[in-house]
């Protein structure tokens, strides 16, 4: 069965996070490409590079809160300055472990965040978004 999303974006600093998350989506046979960034750096430096005069535009981010050189709330401030054929219609999902309420409260405020979540993804999580997101925007044909 071909993949349903074109690609989904990591953007987390922990290797073995990432690695774990890669190997979950992957199962989930739900994208065509999983691009993993390390921070929110990497991450819009990949968002505003064309290739052969596109850009990546990601359908799905899973977006790490506390990271190194740019962390994820810093790096949603820069995102949305981006211009708009750098944006698509690109669903954020924040991925955290921290037990802070603060963090889910500010998710909540913050336009353009799709989700949050407790770290590690699961296929059930991942599951979730798909069906909240994109099934029914009929750019899944099965989960």
């Amino acid at each position: 069965m071909r993949p349903m999303l074109k690609t989904v974006l990591l953007v987390d600093d922990d290797e073995a996070t990432n690695f774990i998350h890669n190997m979950v989506i992957k199962q989930m046979n739900c994208t065509e490409n999983i691009v993993i960034k390390e921070n929110g750096i990497e991450a819009l430096e990949y968002l505003t590079t064309s290739l052969e005069g596109k850009f990546p535009q990601p359908d799905l981010i899973f977006l790490d809160i506390n990271m190194p050189a740019m962390d994820g709330w810093e790096f949603l401030e820069e995102y949305k300055k981006l211009d708009k054929n750098q944006l698509a219609q690109t669903v954020i999902v924040m991925l955290t472990t921290s037990l802070n309420p603060d963090d889910k409260d500010k998710a909540g405020q913050v336009n353009g965040i799709s989700g949050f979540m407790s770290k590690p993804l699961t296929s059930e999580l991942v599951e979730k978004v798909l069906v909240q997101h994109f099934a029914e925007q009929n750019r899944l044909k099965s989960i």
